[in-house]
Protein backbone atom coordinates (compact mmCIF):
# COMPACT_ATOMS: atom_id res chain seq x y z
CA UNK A 1 0.00 0.00 0.00
CA UNK A 2 1.02 3.78 -0.57
CA UNK A 3 1.35 6.16 2.57
CA UNK A 4 -1.21 7.78 0.62
CA UNK A 5 -3.62 4.80 0.86
CA UNK A 6 -2.61 3.69 4.30
CA UNK A 7 -3.57 7.36 6.11
CA UNK A 8 -6.66 7.71 4.17
CA UNK A 9 -7.64 4.01 5.28
CA UNK A 10 -6.87 4.86 9.24
CA UNK A 11 -8.45 7.99 9.20
CA UNK A 12 -11.72 6.06 7.85
CA UNK A 13 -11.02 3.47 10.76
CA UNK A 14 -10.68 6.80 13.24
CA UNK A 15 -13.65 7.67 12.77
CA UNK A 16 -15.68 4.88 12.78
CA UNK A 17 -14.20 4.33 15.82
CA UNK A 18 -14.94 7.33 17.18
CA UNK A 19 -18.25 6.88 16.69
CA UNK A 20 -18.63 4.32 19.30
CA UNK A 21 -16.38 5.92 21.79
CA UNK A 22 -13.01 4.54 20.83
CA UNK A 23 -9.41 6.84 20.71
CA UNK A 24 -7.32 4.79 18.12
CA UNK A 25 -4.97 6.89 18.89
CA UNK A 26 -5.10 6.48 22.49
CA UNK A 27 -5.39 2.77 21.40
CA UNK A 28 -1.81 3.01 19.56
CA UNK A 29 0.01 4.73 22.41
CA UNK A 30 -0.62 2.19 24.98
CA UNK A 31 0.31 -0.38 22.03
CA UNK A 32 3.41 1.07 21.61
CA UNK A 33 4.68 1.53 25.22
CA UNK A 34 3.34 -2.46 26.17
CA UNK A 35 6.33 -4.19 26.26
CA UNK A 36 7.01 -8.04 24.93
CA UNK A 37 9.52 -10.27 25.64
CA UNK A 38 11.39 -11.96 22.82
CA UNK A 39 11.86 -16.03 23.75
CA UNK A 40 15.62 -16.38 22.56
CA UNK A 41 14.85 -19.98 22.39
CA UNK A 42 13.15 -19.42 19.51
CA UNK A 43 16.51 -19.02 17.32
CA UNK A 44 18.55 -22.14 18.25
CA UNK A 45 15.70 -24.69 19.16
CA UNK A 46 16.49 -24.50 23.10
CA UNK A 47 20.01 -25.70 22.78
CA UNK A 48 21.76 -22.56 24.56
CA UNK A 49 25.45 -22.67 25.12
CA UNK A 50 25.91 -24.53 28.32
CA UNK A 51 26.27 -28.03 26.45
CA UNK A 52 25.27 -29.35 22.62
CA UNK A 53 22.78 -31.97 24.54
CA UNK A 54 19.38 -30.45 22.92
CA UNK A 55 16.14 -31.03 25.12
CA UNK A 56 14.81 -32.58 28.20
CA UNK A 57 13.14 -32.52 30.68
CA UNK A 58 9.28 -33.39 29.33
CA UNK A 59 9.61 -31.06 26.56
CA UNK A 60 11.06 -31.22 22.66
CA UNK A 61 11.45 -29.13 19.79
CA UNK A 62 10.85 -30.78 16.52
CA UNK A 63 11.39 -30.19 13.36
CA UNK A 64 14.90 -29.26 11.08
CA UNK A 65 14.94 -26.52 8.96
CA UNK A 66 18.16 -24.83 8.40
CA UNK A 67 19.69 -21.80 9.59
CA UNK A 68 19.48 -22.45 13.24
CA UNK A 69 21.57 -20.32 15.38
CA UNK A 70 24.95 -22.16 16.55
CA UNK A 71 26.46 -18.83 18.90
CA UNK A 72 25.46 -16.37 20.91
CA UNK A 73 26.53 -13.90 18.45
CA UNK A 74 24.17 -15.54 15.98
CA UNK A 75 21.34 -15.62 18.02
CA UNK A 76 21.26 -11.86 19.28
CA UNK A 77 22.48 -10.75 15.02
CA UNK A 78 18.91 -12.32 14.67
CA UNK A 79 17.03 -10.77 17.30
CA UNK A 80 18.07 -7.31 16.35
CA UNK A 81 17.17 -8.51 13.23
CA UNK A 82 13.39 -9.28 14.51
CA UNK A 83 13.50 -5.57 16.42
CA UNK A 84 14.01 -4.26 13.15
CA UNK A 85 10.82 -5.60 11.85
CA UNK A 86 8.99 -4.68 14.75
CA UNK A 87 6.79 -1.42 16.31
CA UNK A 88 6.20 -1.17 19.92
CA UNK A 89 8.55 -2.39 22.73
CA UNK A 90 10.56 -5.27 22.77
CA UNK A 91 12.52 -6.97 25.61
CA UNK A 92 14.38 -10.55 25.19
CA UNK A 93 13.83 -13.58 27.41
CA UNK A 94 16.61 -15.33 28.49
CA UNK A 95 17.20 -19.06 30.03
CA UNK A 96 20.32 -19.69 32.00
CA UNK A 97 21.78 -21.69 29.42
CA UNK A 98 21.95 -19.06 27.16
CA UNK A 99 24.82 -17.57 29.37
CA UNK A 100 28.41 -16.43 28.02
CA UNK A 101 30.70 -19.35 29.42
CA UNK A 102 33.56 -18.21 27.26
CA UNK A 103 33.26 -22.40 25.67
CA UNK A 104 34.07 -23.25 29.35
CA UNK A 105 31.78 -25.50 30.97
CA UNK A 106 30.22 -23.73 33.83
CA UNK A 107 27.62 -25.54 36.10
CA UNK A 108 24.15 -24.47 37.75
CA UNK A 109 24.95 -24.25 40.41
CA UNK A 110 28.18 -22.01 39.92
CA UNK A 111 26.73 -19.63 37.21
CA UNK A 112 27.24 -15.91 38.30
CA UNK A 113 26.42 -12.49 36.50
CA UNK A 114 29.88 -12.28 35.24
CA UNK A 115 28.69 -14.95 32.67
CA UNK A 116 25.60 -12.57 31.79
CA UNK A 117 27.82 -9.41 31.49
CA UNK A 118 27.74 -9.35 27.71
CA UNK A 119 24.06 -9.80 27.45
CA UNK A 120 23.64 -6.68 29.75
CA UNK A 121 26.24 -5.00 27.62
CA UNK A 122 24.75 -5.99 24.37
CA UNK A 123 20.93 -5.28 25.32
CA UNK A 124 22.06 -1.21 26.76
CA UNK A 125 23.36 -0.65 23.19
CA UNK A 126 20.32 -1.99 21.39
CA UNK A 127 17.99 -0.55 24.27
CA UNK A 128 16.17 -3.80 24.96
CA UNK A 129 15.62 -4.70 28.52
CA UNK A 130 16.52 -8.32 29.71
CA UNK A 131 14.00 -10.95 31.77
CA UNK A 132 15.46 -14.33 32.40
CA UNK A 133 14.66 -17.97 33.49
CA UNK A 134 16.26 -20.41 35.82
CA UNK A 135 17.06 -23.93 33.81
CA UNK A 136 16.09 -27.10 35.27
CA UNK A 137 16.19 -29.21 32.50
CA UNK A 138 18.41 -30.92 30.41
CA UNK A 139 21.11 -31.72 32.91
CA UNK A 140 22.44 -34.76 34.50
CA UNK A 141 21.16 -33.65 37.71
CA UNK A 142 17.54 -33.55 36.55
CA UNK A 143 15.94 -36.22 36.39
CA UNK A 144 12.62 -36.54 36.86
CA UNK A 145 12.57 -34.81 40.26
CA UNK A 146 14.47 -31.22 40.77
CA UNK A 147 13.37 -29.23 43.72
CA UNK A 148 10.45 -31.56 44.91
CA UNK A 149 13.22 -34.24 45.03
CA UNK A 150 13.58 -36.70 48.05
CA UNK A 151 17.37 -36.37 47.52
CA UNK A 152 18.40 -33.25 49.90
CA UNK A 153 21.85 -33.24 47.71
CA UNK A 154 19.96 -33.13 44.16
CA UNK A 155 17.44 -30.67 45.64
CA UNK A 156 19.97 -28.57 46.84
CA UNK A 157 21.71 -28.37 43.83
CA UNK A 158 18.73 -26.83 42.50
CA UNK A 159 17.64 -24.54 45.23
CA UNK A 160 21.42 -23.24 44.84
CA UNK A 161 20.82 -22.93 41.44
CA UNK A 162 17.60 -21.25 41.37
CA UNK A 163 19.00 -18.33 43.93
CA UNK A 164 21.90 -17.38 41.80
CA UNK A 165 19.29 -17.30 38.71
CA UNK A 166 17.47 -14.60 40.98
CA UNK A 167 20.31 -12.64 41.70
CA UNK A 168 21.43 -12.68 38.22
CA UNK A 169 17.96 -11.03 37.54
CA UNK A 170 18.63 -8.50 40.12
CA UNK A 171 21.55 -7.49 38.43
CA UNK A 172 19.81 -7.64 35.22
CA UNK A 173 17.55 -5.78 36.57
CA UNK A 174 19.66 -2.75 38.38
CA UNK A 175 21.77 -1.95 35.42
CA UNK A 176 18.99 -2.08 33.14
CA UNK A 177 16.91 0.27 35.29
CA UNK A 178 14.21 -1.69 34.82
CA UNK A 179 12.99 -4.82 36.82
CA UNK A 180 13.90 -8.37 35.67
CA UNK A 181 11.08 -10.47 35.54
CA UNK A 182 12.31 -13.87 36.09
CA UNK A 183 10.29 -17.36 35.77
CA UNK A 184 10.75 -20.33 37.28
CA UNK A 185 9.22 -23.54 35.38
CA UNK A 186 10.48 -27.02 37.18
CA UNK A 187 9.76 -29.91 34.99
CA UNK A 188 8.92 -32.11 37.93
CA UNK A 189 6.73 -35.48 37.64
CA UNK A 190 6.31 -38.81 37.40
CA UNK A 191 5.46 -41.38 34.60
CA UNK A 192 3.36 -43.31 36.11
CA UNK A 193 1.19 -43.76 39.06
CA UNK A 194 2.55 -42.12 42.71
CA UNK A 195 1.35 -42.54 46.05
CA UNK A 196 3.83 -39.57 47.49
CA UNK A 197 1.67 -37.07 45.84
CA UNK A 198 1.73 -34.82 48.74
CA UNK A 199 4.94 -35.34 49.91
CA UNK A 200 6.36 -33.77 45.98
CA UNK A 201 4.86 -30.73 47.08
CA UNK A 202 5.41 -30.11 50.30
CA UNK A 203 9.45 -30.76 49.49
CA UNK A 204 8.10 -28.34 46.41
CA UNK A 205 6.81 -25.46 48.36
CA UNK A 206 9.67 -25.59 50.92
CA UNK A 207 12.78 -25.50 48.67
CA UNK A 208 10.39 -22.38 46.77
CA UNK A 209 10.05 -20.63 50.33
CA UNK A 210 13.41 -20.91 50.78
CA UNK A 211 14.48 -19.69 47.16
CA UNK A 212 12.27 -16.69 47.27
CA UNK A 213 13.01 -15.87 51.10
CA UNK A 214 15.52 -12.69 50.12
CA UNK A 215 13.88 -9.69 49.03
CA UNK A 216 15.45 -8.43 45.64
CA UNK A 217 14.29 -4.72 44.94
CA UNK A 218 15.73 -5.20 40.96
CA UNK A 219 13.86 -8.30 40.03
CA UNK A 220 10.38 -9.94 40.10
CA UNK A 221 9.76 -13.72 40.82
CA UNK A 222 7.12 -15.65 39.19
CA UNK A 223 6.04 -19.26 38.83
CA UNK A 224 4.82 -21.10 36.66
CA UNK A 225 2.01 -24.14 36.10
CA UNK A 226 2.04 -27.07 34.04
CA UNK A 227 -0.54 -30.08 32.80
CA UNK A 228 2.45 -32.43 32.47
CA UNK A 229 5.89 -33.11 30.44
CA UNK A 230 6.55 -36.12 28.07
CA UNK A 231 7.39 -39.02 29.82
CA UNK A 232 5.80 -37.52 32.53
CA UNK A 233 2.21 -37.69 32.29
CA UNK A 234 0.97 -39.31 35.09
CA UNK A 235 2.11 -36.52 38.22
CA UNK A 236 2.80 -33.12 37.93
CA UNK A 237 3.90 -31.47 40.98
CA UNK A 238 3.78 -28.26 40.06
CA UNK A 239 0.56 -28.10 38.64
CA UNK A 240 -2.39 -25.21 38.72
CA UNK A 241 -3.96 -26.26 41.54
CA UNK A 242 -0.65 -26.02 43.50
CA UNK A 243 0.84 -22.70 42.01
CA UNK A 244 -2.87 -21.42 42.83
CA UNK A 245 -2.61 -22.09 46.28
CA UNK A 246 1.20 -21.27 46.52
CA UNK A 247 1.02 -17.91 44.47
CA UNK A 248 -2.38 -16.92 46.66
CA UNK A 249 -0.60 -17.43 49.83
CA UNK A 250 2.75 -15.91 49.06
CA UNK A 251 1.71 -13.08 46.86
CA UNK A 252 3.95 -14.30 44.05
CA UNK A 253 3.59 -13.63 40.23
CA UNK A 254 1.46 -16.61 38.45
CA UNK A 255 2.61 -17.42 35.24
CA UNK A 256 -0.38 -18.30 32.68
CA UNK A 257 1.43 -20.58 29.86
CA UNK A 258 -1.31 -20.84 27.66
CA UNK A 259 -0.10 -24.60 26.09
CA UNK A 260 -0.18 -26.04 29.74
CA UNK A 261 -3.98 -26.62 30.23
CA UNK A 262 -6.39 -29.16 28.68
CA UNK A 263 -6.64 -28.09 25.20
CA UNK A 264 -10.35 -27.40 26.28
CA UNK A 265 -10.19 -24.71 28.75
CA UNK A 266 -10.04 -21.00 28.35
CA UNK A 267 -6.94 -19.94 29.68
CA UNK A 268 -8.83 -15.89 29.47
CA UNK A 269 -11.30 -17.03 31.75
CA UNK A 270 -8.60 -17.98 34.71
CA UNK A 271 -7.34 -14.10 34.49
CA UNK A 272 -9.89 -12.53 36.58
CA UNK A 273 -9.66 -15.20 39.36
CA UNK A 274 -6.01 -14.74 39.60
CA UNK A 275 -5.82 -11.35 40.29
CA UNK A 276 -7.77 -11.60 42.98
CA UNK A 277 -5.27 -13.47 45.14
CA UNK A 278 -2.21 -12.75 42.99
CA UNK A 279 -0.10 -9.51 42.74
CA UNK A 280 0.62 -10.14 38.82
CA UNK A 281 0.98 -11.97 36.24
CA UNK A 282 3.22 -13.41 33.38
CA UNK A 283 1.73 -14.39 30.48
CA UNK A 284 3.96 -16.82 27.97
CA UNK A 285 1.70 -16.61 24.89
CA UNK A 286 2.12 -19.43 22.73
CA UNK A 287 -0.80 -22.22 20.59
CA UNK A 288 -1.20 -25.64 21.42
CA UNK A 289 -2.62 -27.46 18.84
CA UNK A 290 -2.03 -31.14 20.96
CA UNK A 291 -1.90 -29.83 24.63
CA UNK A 292 1.58 -28.19 24.84
CA UNK A 293 3.07 -28.51 21.53
CA UNK A 294 3.98 -24.67 21.19
CA UNK A 295 3.56 -24.07 17.96
CA UNK A 296 3.79 -20.33 16.64
CA UNK A 297 1.46 -18.13 18.26
CA UNK A 298 -1.58 -16.65 15.69
CA UNK A 299 -4.53 -14.72 16.31
CA UNK A 300 -7.04 -16.92 17.33
CA UNK A 301 -10.37 -17.18 19.38
CA UNK A 302 -7.74 -18.34 22.84
CA UNK A 303 -5.03 -15.14 22.15
CA UNK A 304 -7.66 -12.99 21.55
CA UNK A 305 -9.79 -14.13 24.61
CA UNK A 306 -6.82 -13.71 26.75
CA UNK A 307 -6.35 -10.24 25.78
CA UNK A 308 -9.68 -9.00 25.96
CA UNK A 309 -9.79 -10.14 29.04
CA UNK A 310 -6.29 -8.75 30.31
CA UNK A 311 -8.03 -5.08 28.77
CA UNK A 312 -11.36 -5.48 30.03
CA UNK A 313 -10.56 -6.39 33.48
CA UNK A 314 -8.32 -3.28 33.66
CA UNK A 315 -5.25 -5.50 34.26
CA UNK A 316 -3.11 -4.43 31.68
CA UNK A 317 -0.67 -2.78 34.10
CA UNK A 318 -0.31 -6.04 36.17
CA UNK A 319 0.74 -8.43 33.46
CA UNK A 320 4.04 -9.25 31.60
CA UNK A 321 3.83 -10.00 27.99
CA UNK A 322 6.19 -12.72 26.91
CA UNK A 323 6.10 -15.06 23.72
CA UNK A 324 7.02 -19.05 24.37
CA UNK A 325 6.70 -21.81 21.97
CA UNK A 326 9.72 -23.41 19.93
CA UNK A 327 8.91 -24.14 15.96
CA UNK A 328 12.02 -25.87 14.21
CA UNK A 329 9.54 -27.00 11.41
CA UNK A 330 9.63 -22.93 9.53
CA UNK A 331 11.96 -20.05 9.35
CA UNK A 332 12.82 -18.91 13.12
CA UNK A 333 12.63 -15.73 12.08
CA UNK A 334 9.47 -15.55 10.56
CA UNK A 335 8.07 -17.47 13.76
CA UNK A 336 9.18 -14.15 15.84
CA UNK A 337 7.53 -11.73 13.24
CA UNK A 338 4.23 -14.02 13.28
CA UNK A 339 4.08 -14.12 16.48
CA UNK A 340 4.72 -10.97 17.94
CA UNK A 341 2.18 -9.32 15.48
CA UNK A 342 -0.51 -12.08 16.00
CA UNK A 343 0.20 -10.84 19.95
CA UNK A 344 0.24 -7.12 19.32
CA UNK A 345 -2.97 -7.16 17.08
CA UNK A 346 -4.92 -9.07 19.53
CA UNK A 347 -3.82 -6.57 22.36
CA UNK A 348 -5.07 -4.04 19.85
CA UNK A 349 -8.80 -5.78 19.37
CA UNK A 350 -8.86 -5.72 22.91
CA UNK A 351 -7.65 -1.61 23.51
CA UNK A 352 -10.46 -1.23 20.83
CA UNK A 353 -13.43 -2.66 22.28
CA UNK A 354 -15.97 0.14 22.97
CA UNK A 355 -16.01 -1.28 26.77
CA UNK A 356 -18.11 2.01 28.27
CA UNK A 357 -21.22 1.13 25.81
CA UNK A 358 -20.65 -2.68 26.43
CA UNK A 359 -20.30 -2.32 30.42
CA UNK A 360 -23.72 0.03 29.81
CA UNK A 361 -25.88 -3.02 27.88
CA UNK A 362 -24.19 -5.17 30.41
CA UNK A 363 -25.17 -3.10 33.79
CA UNK A 364 -29.03 -2.69 32.73
CA UNK A 365 -29.21 -6.38 31.48
CA UNK A 366 -29.42 -5.34 27.78
CA UNK A 367 -28.24 -9.12 26.46
CA UNK A 368 -28.91 -8.57 23.06
CA UNK A 369 -27.25 -4.68 22.74
CA UNK A 370 -24.18 -6.59 24.22
CA UNK A 371 -24.14 -9.04 21.81
CA UNK A 372 -24.51 -7.70 18.94
CA UNK A 373 -21.75 -4.97 19.44
CA UNK A 374 -19.60 -8.05 19.96
CA UNK A 375 -20.53 -9.31 16.73
CA UNK A 376 -20.64 -5.71 14.92
CA UNK A 377 -16.51 -4.93 16.50
CA UNK A 378 -15.22 -8.45 14.67
CA UNK A 379 -15.75 -6.43 11.12
CA UNK A 380 -14.80 -3.10 12.19
CA UNK A 381 -11.67 -2.03 10.30
CA UNK A 382 -9.21 -3.06 13.01
CA UNK A 383 -6.65 -4.00 10.52
CA UNK A 384 -6.36 -0.38 9.12
CA UNK A 385 -5.16 0.76 12.63
CA UNK A 386 -3.05 -1.89 12.97
CA UNK A 387 -1.48 -1.15 9.74
CA UNK A 388 -0.95 2.93 10.88
CA UNK A 389 0.70 1.59 13.75
CA UNK A 390 3.34 -0.07 11.89
CA UNK A 391 3.73 2.47 9.25
CA UNK A 392 4.28 5.57 12.18
CA UNK A 393 6.87 3.40 13.83
CA UNK A 394 8.70 2.66 10.30
CA UNK A 395 8.47 -1.21 9.84
CA UNK A 396 6.96 -3.43 7.20
CA UNK A 397 3.29 -3.01 6.85
CA UNK A 398 1.09 -5.90 6.21
CA UNK A 399 3.24 -8.87 4.42
CA UNK A 400 5.80 -6.57 3.28
CA UNK A 401 8.33 -8.06 6.10
CA UNK A 402 7.88 -11.80 4.22
CA UNK A 403 10.49 -10.18 1.60
CA UNK A 404 12.63 -9.00 4.09
CA UNK A 405 12.76 -12.28 6.34
CA UNK A 406 13.48 -13.89 2.46
CA UNK A 407 16.51 -12.07 1.92
CA UNK A 408 17.69 -12.28 5.83
CA UNK A 409 17.61 -16.18 5.05
CA UNK A 410 19.60 -16.12 2.13
CA UNK A 411 22.34 -13.28 2.82
CA UNK A 412 22.52 -14.54 7.08
CA UNK A 413 20.76 -17.87 8.26
CA UNK A 414 21.37 -20.25 5.02
CA UNK A 415 24.87 -19.50 5.05
CA UNK A 416 25.14 -21.29 8.65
Amino acid sequence: MTEQQIQQQYQMARERYASLGVDTDKAIATLEHTPISLHCWQTDDVMGFESNAGLSGGIQTTGNYPGRARTIDEVRKDLEFVKSLLAGTQRVNLHEIYGDFGGHFVDRNQVETMHFQSWMDWAKSVRMSLDFNSTSFGHPKSGNLTLANPDPAIRQFWIEHTKRCRHIANDLGKAQGDPCIMNIWVHDGLKDITVERRRYRELLAASLDEILSEELPHMKSCVEAKLFGIGLESFTVGSMDFYEGYCATRKVIYTLDTGHYEPTENVADKVSSLLLYVPELMLHVSRPIRWDSDHVTIMNDQTLDLFKEIVRAEALHRAHIGLDYFDASINRIGAYIIGTRATQKCLLQALLEPLDILRKYEDNGQGFERLALLEEMKSLPFGAVYDYFNFKNNVPVGEEFIAAVQQYEKEVTLKR
